[in-house]
C-alpha cells in the first residue's frame, strides 16, 4: 500500500470505529467514554511536550502552562480522594503499580495478592507468567486465599497464610472486583508482619471518588493505585495516592524510575476529569452501581449464572456470568460482538482447575460505567440483558439482534455527568 493510500486508509478506519461504536452496547468494564472536554484536552499541544520531573522542577523548558496544569490536577485528585499526596504521573495503572513496587519492595522480596485466575491483575502476576511484579521487578508472588462463593478474599485463611508468608507488601484491588476488600481487617494483620499496604483501585477509582465503594485510604491502605478511564471516566493514564509518608519515595520511583515523559495531554484530561468527578460524581456512581445490579438481577432472571445471587450480585461496576451451560466465554465473546454486545470473556476462579484456559474460559464479565455514562438507567438494563439472552440462550441470528441494538442505541449518544456535551459521545473530531 502506497503512503498517500496508508494515509488515508488509517483516517478512515478511525471514522469506522467512531460510526459502529454509536451503535454498539459497551460493556467492558475496563473502559469508559470520556467527555467532550477531556477529549479537546487530549488533542491540545500539551500531547507535543516534554516535562520530566516536578513542577517548578522541569528538565525541560517551556512548562509554564503545563506546571499549573499538573499542580491542579494534583490539588483536584488529592480533595477528591482526601489523600494526603497525589502523582498523576504514571501513564497508566500498570505504571502506578510497578512504581510502588520499585519504592516499596526489593526483587526477592514477596508479594501477597489474589491470583489471575481469582480476578487479579496482570500487574500482580507471577514471572512464569509475564507479570509486572514477577517478571518486571522480580518479586515472588503468594496468593490470598479466595471464598470462591463470595467472590471476595477469605479472611480467616488470609490471616494465617500472611503470618506464614510475612510479605513486604499486601495488594488489595483486582480486574474482578465485585464487593469490597476486607482492607481494614487484613491491612492490620499485614503491619503485624511488617508488610507495606497497596490497594490497585484501577476498576473502583470513580465509585471510591463518589462514596459508593469504600474507603481504602481510611481503612488501612498506605498507598492506592489506578488508572483514570474505567468508573473514573477520563483519559487513559495512572495515578497514585499515598501518605506523607510515602511521597518522597513514590515520586522518585516515578521519576526518574518508570516515567520520563508523562503525557502531558493525558495529565490535563485528568484535571478535567477530576473536576466533573467532584460534580457530578456521587449522582453518576450511584447509577452505575444501581444498573450492575439491575443487569445481574436480569441476566439471572432470565436463566443465567450470574455469580454472586445471594450478595445482590455485586457492589461495583461489574458483574460476572457463568457461561458453560451454553458455551464458553470466547466463543460468546465473538457471538455477542457481531450482534453489537461488546463485553469480554473471563476467567472464573475455578476454570484452570476444570481444565479451562484464558481463551476459552467459563466466564464473561460485564460493566455498567460506559453504559451509565450514556445516560442509561435501570429500565434500559433489562433491555440489554433481552438482547444478550437472545443472542446467548435463544441462539438468533446475530445479524437480526445487532440492528435491534443500533436502534436502541440510537437514543443514547451523548455523554452524561460532565459540565458540556455539545459534541457527541463517539462523534468523529475531524481537525485535519
Amino acid at each position: 500500500m502506497r503512503a498517500r493510500e496508508a494515509y488515508e486508509h488509517t483516517l478512515e478506519l478511525l471514522q469506522k470505529h467512531h460510526e459502529w461504536f454509536k451503535t454498539v452496547i459497551p460493556l467492558i468494564a475496563s473502559e469508559n467514554v470520556p467527555s467532550p472536554a477531556v477529549r479537546e484536552a487530549l488533542t491540545s499541544d500539551l500531547g507535543n511536550r516534554y516535562a520530566e520531573g516536578w513542577p517548578g522542577e522541569r528538565v525541560y523548558a517551556g512548562c509554564i502552562y503545563i506546571d499549573q496544569v499538573e499542580l491542579l490536577a494534583m490539588e483536584l485528585a488529592r480533595k477528591l480522594f482526601k489523600a494526603e499526596h497525589a502523582n498523576v504521573q504514571p501513564v497508566s495503572g500498570l505504571t502506578a503499580n510497578l512504581a510502588v513496587y520499585t519504592a516499596l519492595t526489593n526483587p526477592g522480596d514477596t508479594m501477597m495478592c489474589i491470583s489471575i485466575a481469582s480476578g487479579g491483575h496482570i500487574s500482580m502476576g507471577k514471572k512464569k507468567f509475564g507479570g509486572t511484579a514477577g517478571a518486571v521487578h522480580g518479586l515472588e508472588i503468594e496468593y490470598l486465599p479466595l471464598d470462591e462463593k463470595r467472590m471476595n478474599i477469605d479472611v480467616d485463611a488470609a490471616t494465617k497464610r500472611i503470618a506464614e508468608v510475612k510479605p513486604k507488601l499486601l495488594t488489595f484491588g483486582g480486574s474482578v472486583f465485585l464487593f469490597p476488600h476486607p482492607v481494614k481487617e487484613l491491612s492490620e494483620v499485614a503491619r503485624e508482619h511488617g508488610a507495606r499496604v497497596l490497594y490497585d483501585a484501577a476498576h473502583v477509582a470513580g465509585l471510591i471518588a463518589g462514596g459508593q465503594f469504600q474507603d481504602p485510604l481510611r481503612e488501612g491502605a498506605e498507598v492506592m493505585t489506578c488508572s483514570t478511564h474505567k468508573t473514573l471516566p477520563g483519559p487513559q493514564h495512572g495515578m497514585i495516592l499515598c501518605t506523607k509518608e510515602l511521597a518522597e519515595p513514590i515520586n522518585k520511583a516515578v521519576f526518574p524510575g518508570v516515567v520520563s515523559n508523562h503525557h502531558l495531554h493525558a495529565v490535563a484530561g485528568v484535571a478535567v476529569v477530576l473536576a466533573e468527578m467532584l460534580e457530578f460524581g456521587k449522582e453518576y456512581t450511584a447509577q452505575i452501581v444501581k444498573n450492575a445490579k439491575a443487569l445481574g438481577e436480569a441476566l439471572y432472571d432470565q436463566g443465567m449464572a450470574v455469580l454472586c445471587p445471594d450478595l445482590g450480585f455485586t457492589a461495583s461496576h461489574t458483574i460476572v456470568v457463568d457461561i458453560t451451560k451454553y458455551g464458553d466465554g470466547g466463543a460468546l465473546e465473538q457471538r455477542l460482538e457481531k450482534a453489537n454486545i461488546v463485553l469480554n470473556r473471563n476467567l472464573l476462579p475455578w476454570d484452570i482447575r476444570e481444565g479451562r484456559h484464558y481463551k476459552n474460559p467459563g466466564g464473561i464479565r460485564l460493566g455498567t460505567s460506559e453504559v451509565t455514562r450514556l445516560g442509561m438507567k435501570e429500565r434500559q438494563m433489562e433491555e440489554i440483558a433481552e438482547f444478550i439472552k437472545r443472542v446467548v440462550i435463544d441462539g438468533e441470528e446475530t445479524k437480526r439482534v445487532a440492528a435491534g441494538v443500533a436502534e436502541f442505541r440510537r437514543d443514547y449518544q451523548r455523554v452524561h455527568y460532565c459540565f458540556e456535551s455539545a459534541t457527541e459521545a463517539y462523534e468523529y473530531m475531524k481537525i485535519r
